[in-house]
């Protein structure tokens, strides 16, 4: 493991500790102390944290509460949409390799380029308006800015979970549907107590995946809608935005809250789900219980007796 930890520790470790450390320093100007401008950055502790929490609190939650509100419409949408990927492109028809290509063609598009379509899609005399019939201000300040980036979002990353989902459908034994099939279950049922449980750990997986991107929302708000706007500047952005500005400090320090932030919904996902990620264990239990309601034929007590 020396290998791993090595280097996990220096593209992990060293920046966390590097930018909390940044985040311990305010911005170079004028020395408050000798009335001089000073080219190295003043150590002011733990006063960024309490400006972001205080003077700059409004645009902190704002960012904060953007950043959630993406992070839970998208993935949720997308798991619907990337479950219903997974199974069309698990079917086995005529043209299936070009269905399975047009769907993961979104995905395989760089963000900054879908931003920039995107950005013309919902333009003012765009496609967008012209199939609602109506002027739409989309990369404006509003709500509709929201919705704009959750619709290019969406098509962007829902190919990932069906890609991930997909996988996960193909170990599944054919064996099993069969017998279902046999026993009467229909389409529906073989999803819901054959695809469903047996997709799990993969589904959880790729969930998993896309909420700790989402949480790092950057590249397509800042590229379809722009920089300082309220209705879509997320953590990242508000970084970004201190960063640009030249000031280090207090960008550190929103970095580092979005680190605690990602960490903490990684380690509570990790925590509720963990016994998902690696099988339902229960699931043989359930078995050998419901092997045994049934009546064994005289041919499998002999297999049984000869094994």
């Amino acid at each position: 493991m020396s290998p791993t930890l090595l280097v996990l520790t220096v593209v992990v470790l060293y920046p966390t500790v590097m930018a909390f450390t940044e985040s311990l320093y305010g911005a170079k100007g004028l020395d408050p102390k000798t009335g001089f401008i000073s080219d190295t950055e003043p150590f002011v502790g733990l006063q960024n944290y309490a400006d972001i929490f205080g003077q700059a609190g409004d645009r902190f939650w704002n960012a904060f509460w953007n950043t959630t509100f993406f992070t839970v419409v998208t993935v949720g949408l997308e798991t619907l949409i990337g479950l219903a990927m997974a199974l069309i492109m698990h079917k086995a028809f005529s043209g299936r390799a070009l269905v399975r290509a047009s769907i993961l063609i979104p995905w395989a598009v760089p963000t900054a380029i879908s931003g920039l379509l995107w950005r013309w899609i919902f333009n003012s005399d765009g496609i967008a308006n012209a199939l609602l019939g109506q002027q739409v201000l989309w990369t404006t300040e509003g709500f509709h800015a929201k919705v704009a980036v959750i619709i290019a979002e969406v098509w962007k990353t829902a190919p990932f979970i069906g890609l991930l989902v997909l996988a996960g459908l193909q170990v599944i034994p054919k064996e099993v549907y069969e017998a279902a099939r046999i026993d009467g279950a229909g389409p529906l049922a073989q999803f819901w107590r054959i695809t469903l449980p047996l997709v799990k750990p993969a589904l959880l997986v790729a969930v998993l995946f896309r909420c700790l991107d989402a949480l790092r929302m950057f590249d397509l708000p800042y590229l379809l809608i722009g920089a300082q706007k309220n209705s879509v500047e997320t953590l990242s952005m508000l970084a970004q935005n201190e960063a640009s500005n030249v000031r280090f400090g207090p960008a550190a320090a929103y970095a580092v809250l979005l680190f605690i932030y990602v960490f903490l919904i990684a380690l509570g996902f990790v925590r509720l789900l963990g016994t998902d990620l690696v099988g339902d264990v229960g699931g043989p239990r359930k078995t050998k219980r419901n092997n045994k309601l049934r009546p064994a034929s005289p041919a499998a007590g002999s297999a049984e007796a000869s094994a």
